[in-house]
């Protein structure tokens, strides 16, 4: 674990930001859950204008949770670097 045996500040770094590390997988998780049913909605066939309107609206809002959970995937691995820089800063300062 990122931040184990060190002293002090990098052992509290560490819980403070893995604890957010793990919530912004979790939360990446569910959006992959979520994309996974609308691209089950957009492959029904819809027979009437109002159906193949709603495909059409299901495939849009997929499209901008698509870029959302790209943004989750960003910040979770921003998040991971930061909380290994700045152990490793520690780490390097205890030499």
């Amino acid at each position: 674990m990122v931040g184990e045996g060190l002293p002090g500040a990098a052992e509290h770094l560490a819980a403070d930001l893995l604890p957010l590390v793990r919530r912004l997988a979790s939360c990446a998780v569910q959006v992959e859950e979520v994309l996974a049913g609308l691209r089950d909605i957009q492959l029904i066939n819809w027979q009437s204008p109002a159906g193949r309107a709603y495909r059409d609206t299901v495939s849009r809002q997929g499209a901008a949770l698509r870029l959302a959970a790209d943004a989750l995937e960003g910040a979770k691995a921003a998040v991971a670097r930061h909380a290994e820089d700045r152990v490793a800063a520690a780490a390097a300062e205890c030499r």
